[in-house]
């Protein structure tokens, strides 16, 4: 241990990575010098120390697909390259409830876990279609876990069917919503937010739509998007944020840093940050966030090969299969523009990164442990 803290001559350096070695909490100052000052390789060591410490090499994945709604949008977002406004609707797309549930029964008898909803803000599209919705998706698929609704999806529900935040989401968790995906988050900071997307949730309503769901009995996760006009003040104060809720609910599954990309959006003239960036952010989302459990690489957003490096950085799960079923970040430019993944394929991505594939639920309760039950002939 004192070998790798002395591996850098900067007293600051070693100090934090004492603390990290000790399980100290590291406090906002030192997560901005993390971000100012120290190397890729630096911390990667003490990500990785974390990571193994929590998890050994275990990696987790799971068997999901996604339902897009619609793309229609009443929100402006300036980074966005997924939704379509209102007024150019005919440039979007609305599925029917009918074909929702067809896709919902085209998994009949595959062992997918998941049903991740998630899409454009739909004015027609409210809570009570939704409610109704997913009680028909349970019919068909009582096993299946649904994950659904932004914080900015269910802040628009709630304020039109004029209910509070915890009537709002109580009837969704009547009709079979299980949990929240962390989405809508983008950064806390509330100059910048009303400057790249002031029209939608403001940060204190995202963080008390999480919270409400927590009490609840509904878990969700946390996002961040980074790599655009932010500083790293900026992104940790986003994550102080959310290590505060977590300290009082614990209903966080995971923390997802989420890049921005630039391609067909209000704010293509910003570059994306390099990948040396994204690693770095990893690592330090993992020194920083000690309490949330697990560090995922959404690599529908950052592509294959940037999502194994990340392991090695503090990442420890790989979100799903996906089924070729979102177009949210294949929009915006990113390298996986039609992205699927059968599970021999991510468990041959994580293997091959010296990791331990591990299939697991929601929830993070084991499935399969592939070190222990290796695929079988007939499923590669």
């Amino acid at each position: 241990m004192q070998t790798i803290i002395e591996a850098t001559t900067d007293t600051e350096l070693q100090r934090i990575a004492s603390k990290v070695y000790n399980k100290e909490r590291i406090l906002p100052a030192e997560g901005i010098y993390l971000y100012e000052h120290a190397e890729l390789g630096y911390l990667g060591i003490l990500a990785n120390h974390i990571r193994e410490d929590l998890h050994g090499k275990k990696t987790f994945f799971n068997r999901n697909f996604h339902i897009e709604p619609t793309n229609i949008c009443v929100f402006d977002c300036k980074f966005c390259s997924y939704s379509r406004l209102l007024k150019h609707k005919q440039e979007g797309w609305e599925l029917s409830e009918e074909d929702i549930l067809e896709k919902v029964r085209s998994y009949q008898g595959v062992p997918i876990t998941e049903v991740h909803i998630v899409g454009g803000v739909h004015p027609k599209m409210g809570l009570q279609y939704f409610a109704s919705l997913i009680k028909k998706i349970k019919e068909i698929r009582p096993d299946l876990h649904v994950k659904a609704f932004t914080a900015v999806e269910l802040d628009y529900m709630c304020r039109k069917a004029k209910m509070s935040y915890a009537e709002g989401l109580q009837v969704l968790k009547d009709h079979g919503q299980d949990s929240l995906p962390g989405g809508g988050a983008e950064i806390f900071d509330e100059k910048l937010r009303a400057e790249i997307c002031g029209d939608k949730c403001t940060a204190t309503e995202w963080l008390e739509i999480h919270e409400t769901a927590h009490k609840l009995g509904m878990p969700s996760n946390a996002t961040m998007l980074y790599g655009h006009i932010e500083t790293f003040a900026h992104r940790i104060d986003h994550m102080e944020r959310l290590r505060q809720l977590q300290d009082r609910t614990g209903g966080f599954n995971t923390f997802i840093p989420l890049k921005f990309r630039n391609k067909d959006n209000q704010m293509s003239a910003v570059d994306e940050v390099s990948v040396i960036e994204d690693l770095r952010n990893y690592a330090i989302s993992r020194i920083y966030m000690d309490n949330f459990g697990h560090i995922k690489a959404y690599w529908p957003m950052i592509g294959r090969n940037t999502a194994q490096l990340s392991l090695s950085f503090g990442v420890d799960d790989m979100d799903g299969t996906i089924d070729d079923s979102t177009k949210i970040y294949s929009m915006a430019g990113s390298e996986e523009q039609n992205p699927s993944l059968t599970t021999p394929q991510l468990v041959e991505m994580i293997s091959t990164a010296g990791k331990i594939p591990v299939e697991r639920d929601t929830l993070y309760q084991v499935i399969r442990d592939y070190s222990q039950e290796p695929l079988t002939l007939e499923e590669v």
